[in-house]
């Protein structure tokens, strides 16, 4: 099934304003998805950031997982401590970090793929896992699924 995403920051397809980039204040731009209906019900959310222009592999610079069901919408600027109830985890990407890092040094413009799962679980595991526990725990979970895809060129390296 397909959630619809949106954002209040940038529209699907468009370039991620600096705002949300390493190149800006490297804040989460807000995004906002739609519940499909089905009969499988949906426990939880999982939200995802990837880079897809990596040359060695997609690189992850967002795992947000353990969203309730009845939440529908990640503010701008959420970050483990701030703007986010507590049951909602953020996992380790692939900077190093826990929490959102945001498009940087890119000579030439790439994609940025924001995904949001819907799942029939809830995931078991610690707050900081890699992307790798968190797609393993996934596995056979998948009941939705949705994309919101930005653009972003680092224009200081142009």
């Amino acid at each position: 099934m397909e959630i619809k995403v949106q954002s209040l920051s940038f529209k699907d397809g468009e370039y991620i304003p600096s705002k949300y980039t390493s190149e800006g204040e490297n804040v989460s731009p807000n995004l906002k998805w739609s519940i499909p209906k089905s009969e499988t019900v949906i426990k939880t959310f999982l939200v995802t950031a990837e880079n897809s222009g990596s040359p060695a592999k997609n690189l992850v610079h967002w795992i947000v997982y353990n969203i309730p069901a009845n939440i529908t919408e990640l503010h701008e600027d959420v970050t483990p401590s701030r703007n986010v109830p507590d049951e909602i985890q953020f996992g380790t990407n692939d900077f190093g970090h826990i929490g959102y890092n945001g498009p940087k040094q890119n000579k030439k413009t790439h994609k940025y793929y924001f995904n949001v799962y819907g799942l029939d679980c809830a995931m078991h595991l610690d707050a900081g896992a890699m992307i790798k526990q968190v797609l393993e725990k996934i596995e056979g979970h998948i009941i939705a699924h949705g994309r919101l895809t930005g653009k972003y060129k680092n224009t200081k390296t142009s």
